[in-house]
């Protein structure tokens, strides 16, 4: 990946280029179509204080995303428990493994179901699709939350991923 952390030229506005709730990115309202060139501007992709921005070592330029610019597309587990292995391939082919540098987080959306969440890179999080969200409730187990009563979520690389309480799903 480019190093976008490391680069800091001028703001130049926003431009007309979007990536909606579904990870679909358009220009101009146009959808574009190919993978390569949303790869590509996936690339250079970074998230500032207060805005999204594609990056390049001359020049920044803000853009519109309606959620996060990604979703996670695939599963991969291995193992079971606190052991357990959780990888994830992103829209854009990004493989992330889920650990203390690409952690999970848990929110919920307007109606109070569950919209879990993996950091990719950067500050840049991919929404797990709804298929993907069942799957990780599957995996899903009760734990003592230390309060003396019982909570609900995962384990990954070691680390427990609660879930909101009474959330559906």
């Amino acid at each position: 990946m480019p190093p976008v952390e490391r680069w800091n030229p001028p703001f130049c506005g926003d431009i007309d280029m979007r990536i909606d709730g579904e990870g679909n990115w358009s220009y101009m309202g146009s959808p574009i179509g190919r993978p390569a060139l949303v790869k590509l501007f996936a690339s250079v992709l970074r998230k500032d204080p207060d805005r999204y921005v594609l990056v390049t070592p001359v020049e920044r330029v803000g853009i519109a995303v309606a959620d996060v610019p990604f979703l996670a597309v695939e599963m991969a587990v291995d193992g079971e428990g606190e052991t357990r292995k959780l990888a994830f391939r992103t829209n854009v082919d990004d493989l992330v493994e889920v650990g203390p540098d690409h952690p999970l987080r848990f929110d919920l959306d307007e109606a109070g179901g569950l919209r879990p969440y993996l950091l990719v890179r950067g500050g840049l999080w991919a929404r797990l699709t709804r298929a993907l969200t069942y799957d990780l409730v599957e995996l899903g187990e009760e734990r003592p939350d230390g309060e003396g009563s019982e909570g609900f979520g995962i384990f990954a690389a070691g680390t427990f991923y609660p879930m909101p309480r009474g959330v559906a799903v």
